[in-house]
């Protein structure tokens, strides 16, 4: 099933990325932009020209690059644009950096709407082909899932012939799920209904987001402009907090609905709003109350978001009963706990019947309230502080014989964070290397005496551990400080953003409400203390364990316009003995023997075979008699040889490290591990 998991994936991306379109278009290409949003263009290709990592002009290139940029970002999946489109945007292919240094965002604006034409004509037709269409299952006919091999539809009966096998393949797959006809049907209306609505609330200031992001992108992937609006989102996860009720909400065909509900937070503790309740109506504590009815969802959630201790008021529908309820309640501050490091020690004798305590580290990001940090604030919100809490926590409760740190999916977060954690495993000594645009690099150090931590090390990372993640990994493997155990390379993100705030008043002054929102930039790139960058290349693991994710197109070096790999001098500094590489060999040895030994491990190899043979094919048939026999291979496959892949950072309501063949392993290894440093592992041959 693999092959339909990666299509399912791409078909979401698509619904959720190209969902973006356009009108008029060459009529007159003065800028009808307020002139705030002229001035925030005009900042940008300032402040990008001047201080970003390359140091590139914005010129011809880059004006090619940004129009291929933009409509990717619209039309991912090429469902909804024309070629007759792109030839007439293409008109302006070499001339958009000029108008964005003048200050004219109209091409971004322009696109925009002839896009939200494009998707709004073509969702009435899909309408039509879900309610009318009967399709013939017995034509040997495909259906293409990558866009790269896809061309822009040159006339409209293309598209719709595009749009059909779509849609037959829906109904093909619910066919075969034995789903009701008008389910489907319903179904399918909700979600292009849906997706309709989201676009169709977009506002001026997410258009030029959009489009300006577009542009951000075309120097490197992690370069953003963020308006004021994603610049708070993005705050909020920074500090693992904010002010609220405590629910997090979903849309669905115009409803606002509780998708869940924070316990402690006040919808909580008031227990009257449950999961899938609706909001109908919000009001603050005196006024009307607001109909909320096909309002877009981040404008639902800044109206129940409020100052801590003011009160608001929701009309809800009771899932249940069908009965509406005025609820008012207490805005308080909200912790995002799931999101925070936790940590758990495992009995290797009850896990996997050798003596031995392993502590294990879960770091989701390495947060940071820079708000409270600057302010001083007591106890804000720090990754490293966690960390020390559970290091702590280990020690009270009788120590461990070995740390693991799991990295899984953590796709970075504060440099100050990654350095002061580093900080407490190895004593003084640079952590990373920092190269800035002019070429000026500065070791950044541990400057705490000691460790909180002197015990055996191991670090876990896959495919999706990036950035501040790769920094420590980096830092743990040329210290020579401990065990990298995971996919065989990390993400291969190795450029520091720095968020510079959007004004013309001082472009580099870092404050907490902007009026145009931020510039995150990369005026950076870091390099480990070898003086090896991790830019697309990422931290390799020391033992490697049989992955599906590993076989996945992730990482850097898959990305548009990533920066290159290159090396610097190494930095001064004295590596430790906790690891070399006869252990290593042992280690690997070992954990192969294991594996080599594990059924499930053995299924995982299976999948993994399976999922490379299949990995190029991407027509995908929508003949009822193949597919169905290809599902009854994959069932056959899954059942016998198929595995689920190794497990993620789990759900909140998980243990942090729960049992399986996959984290059994990195338990045999890291107990390995401890054994080796005693001179007492015996190598399975």
């Amino acid at each position: 099933m693999a092959q339909f998991k990666l299509f399912r994936a791409r078909r979401l991306l698509a619904v959720g990325l190209g969902i973006l379109g356009l009108s008029t278009f060459f009529a007159e290409r003065l800028s009808s932009a307020d002139p705030p949003d002229q001035d925030t263009a005009r900042l940008l290709t300032k402040m990008i020209s001047q201080h970003h990592l390359s140091r590139s002009p914005i010129d011809d290139a880059i004006s090619s690059k940004l129009l291929d940029a933009y409509l990717k970002a619209l039309d991912p999946a090429k469902l909804y644009f024309l070629q007759s489109d792109i030839d007439e945007f293409s008109k302006s292919r070499l001339i958009l950096d000029d108008e964005l240094k003048e200050g004219n965002v109209q091409f971004g604006y322009d696109v925009f709407q002839r896009y939200r034409e494009r998707l709004d004509a073509q969702t009435e037709q899909a309408f039509k082909l879900i309610d009318e269409q009967n399709f013939d299952f017995t034509l040997d006919e495909t259906l293409e899932t990558d866009p790269e091999k896809t061309t822009w539809a040159k006339s409209a009966n293309e598209m719709q012939d595009r749009w059909r096998r779509r849609l037959k393949f829906e109904f093909l797959q619910a066919k075969l799920d034995e789903k009701d006809l008008e389910e489907t049907r319903t179904r399918l209306h909700k979600r292009y209904r849906n997706s309709q609505l989201l676009i169709d609330k977009y506002s001026t200031m997410e258009q030029l987001e959009t489009y300006l992001t577009a542009l951000t992108t075309c120097f490197d992937p992690h370069s953003q402009y963020m308006s004021p609006r994603t610049w708070e989102d993005f705050e909020i996860q920074l500090k693992l907090s904010l002010d609220g009720i405590g629910a997090s909400l979903r849309s669905d065909d115009g409803y606002t609905i509780v998708a869940s509900v924070v316990p402690g937070g006040a919808a909580g503790e008031d227990g009257r709003i449950q999961v899938n309740d609706k909001i109908l109506a919000v009001g603050q504590e005196e006024g009307e109350m607001v109909d909320i009815y096909e309002m877009k969802l981040s404008d639902v959630v800044r109206m129940i978001r409020g100052t801590r201790g003011t009160k608001v008021r929701l009309q809800v529908r009771h899932a249940k009963s069908e009965e509406s309820e005025l609820i008012t309640l207490t805005r308080q501050k909200i912790e995002l706990k799931d999101s925070e490091v936790k940590g758990e020690i495992i009995n290797g004798d009850d896990r996997v019947g050798r003596g031995g305590r392993v502590g294990v580290i879960s770091i989701p990001s390495f947060y940071r309230d820079f708000a409270g940090a600057n302010d001083g604030t007591e106890g804000f919100k720090s990754a490293a502080v966690d960390v020390a809490r559970v290091l702590a926590d280990f020690r009270n409760q009788g120590g461990v014989d070995v740390v693991v740190i799991d990295l899984r999916d953590n796709g970075g977060g504060s440099l100050t964070e990654a350095i002061e954690i580093s900080g407490h495993f190895i004593d003084r000594g640079p952590v990373v290397q920092v190269k800035a645009p002019t070429g000026a690099v500065q070791p950044l150090d541990d400057e705490q005496p000691g460790v909180l931590y002197a015990g055996p090390l191991v670090v876990v990372c896959n495919r999706l551990s990036a950035s501040a993640s790769e920094i420590f990994a980096g830092v743990i493997q040329d210290y020579k400080r401990g065990l990298i155990i995971g996919d065989t390379t990390t993400h291969g993100k190795g450029t520091v953003q720095n968020l510079l705030d959007v004004s013309p008043r001082s472009p580099f002054r870092f404050v907490q409400s902007a009026d145009r929102g931020k510039l995150k930039l990369t005026i950076q790139q870091f390099y480990r203390v070898s003086g090896d960058s991790t830019q697309n290349l990422g931290v390799r693991s020391d033992v490697v364990l049989p992955s599906l994710i590993d076989h996945f197109d992730l990482g850097e070096s898959f990305l548009d316009n990533a920066l290159p790999f290159d090396r610097i001098s190494s930095a001064a500094f004295s590596p430790n003995s906790s690891i070399n590489a006869r252990i290593v060999a042992d280690l690997q040895q070992n954990s192969e023997a294991r594996v080599n030994k594990n059924e499930d491990f053995q299924k995982l190899e299976r999948a993994i075979k399976r999922f490379l043979e299949r990995k190029e094919r991407t027509a995908v048939s929508l003949n009822e008699e193949k597919m169905r026999a290809e599902r009854a291979e994959d069932e056959a496959a899954e059942k016998e040889n198929g595995a689920e892949d190794e497990p993620k950072i789990p759900d909140p309501n998980a243990p942090i490290f729960p049992e399986g063949y996959y984290n059994n392993e990195i338990v045999n290894v890291a107990l390995d591990y401890v054994a080796a440093l005693k001179g007492n592992l015996t190598v399975q041959k």
